[in-house]
């Protein structure tokens, strides 16, 4: 070999270098996101590991589909959807590709919620969504007065009369459906059935009417009924009641005996996403442990990984562990896709109750 072929080959060489590492530099993410999912500590790490660069974009549901609908499900690697926002889009605008099992370490996903996500976001025999975090609706109960509180059914006890609140929103329906034995969520697909359901229930809320001190709309002004002890057992969010809790430790959240209702925002890929290696890898590293702990001492939702609550900080564990161990997780009722013509039956119940004397 020559002295100028070796220095023609060491020329290309160093181009071959710098143009691959171009590349690996010029790698990104574009997640399409709630704003705190993406923490900035989380973001770095992962760029750090993987040389992948993320770029964030915040959004909300609504937001998420307009964006993902204009451009046909190009434009973003990743997206965050509530599960029960994909299925019904994904059939009428096929934004979204199918989840490759696969490429998902689903050893570090809690079973029953990947369980319910799949079923959740399915489309022709097809899942569209990962678990990622979750929050629930439930009972905040001061145990100093509603010591045997323990099913949404006791926000009709007349032994709690005048010291009872709640939202007059469809969560109350779908709860006391639960309480009642029944399962509302398997009559979505029969709307005569879920009427008298529903119009059953409504007229327990009305029945019940006297038991009430008021329906809460303003969450802050609930949790001031409730450390100045006029209301001693509601029906809402978890965060609330773990807030109340460390004021007054006879306060605290309650996971209903018929079950939590529970939401959960998932990962789902756009159709037209060009970087599906990286999305899979940012699902992964997310719902790794240790990142998945992180992500809730900072945003206080738990999160489908499994064993992440051990690594939290121990006051968030405590919330976790008083509330939610492993059989109340798996009771947890998620909420599915709404059929339309539902939403409307509800809202006719809810009048009817906020209209009685």
């Amino acid at each position: 070999m020559t002295k100028k072929t070796i220095v023609v080959l060491c020329v290309l060489s160093a181009f071959a270098l710098v143009f691959t590492g171009g590349l690996y530099a010029a790698e990104t993410l574009s997640l399409l996101t709630w704003k705190g999912y993406a923490p900035k500590n989380l973001v770095e790490k992962f760029e750090k590991e993987t040389g992948i660069t993320v770029k964030v974009t915040f959004s909300n549901n609504e937001e998420m589909i307009a964006k993902l609908r204009a451009t046909r499900g190009a434009g973003f690697d990743l997206a965050q959807p509530s599960q029960d926002r994909i299925a019904a889009v994904q059939e009428k605008y096929k934004i979204y590709q199918p989840i490759d099992m696969s490429k998902v370490n689903t050893s570090q996903i809690i079973p029953s919620m990947l369980k319910a996500v799949q079923l959740n976001t399915m489309v022709d025999v097809k899942s569209y969504g990962v678990p990622f975090c979750w929050g629930t609706s439930g009972l905040i109960v001061n145990r100093k007065f509603a010591p045997d509180a323990k099913d949404y059914s006791d926000l009709l006890n007349e032994a709690y009369k005048g010291r009872v609140s709640y939202r007059l929103k469809r969560p109350t329906l779908i709860a006391m459906a639960f309480a009642m034995g029944d399962d509302p969520f398997a009559k979505y697909s029969d709307v005569n059935a879920y009427q008298a359901l529903m119009e059953k229930v409504g007229q327990s809320l009305i029945d019940a009417k006297p038991v009430v001190k008021n329906y809460w709309a303003n969450g802050d002004a609930l949790l001031q009924s409730m450390r100045s002890e006029e209301v001693h057992l509601a029906m809402a969010w978890d965060g609330g009641g773990w807030k109340l809790h460390v004021e007054n430790s006879d306060i605290d959240f309650l996971a209903p005996k018929s079950g939590a209702l529970g939401w959960i925002d998932t990962f789902a890929i756009p159709a037209k996403a060009k970087n599906v290696d990286a999305a899979y890898k940012w699902i992964n590293f997310m719902l790794k442990p240790e990142n998945a702990a992180q992500f809730t001492n900072m945003e206080k939702y738990g999160t489908a990984s499994r064993g992440a609550i051990m690594l939290t900080n121990v006051d968030i564990r405590g919330n976790f562990e008083r509330t939610f161990p492993p059989e109340a997780i798996d009771n947890i009722k998620w909420y599915p896709p709404v059929p339309a013509k539902l939403e409307e039956i509800e809202g006719k119940i809810l009048d009817k109750v906020k209209a009685a004397k």
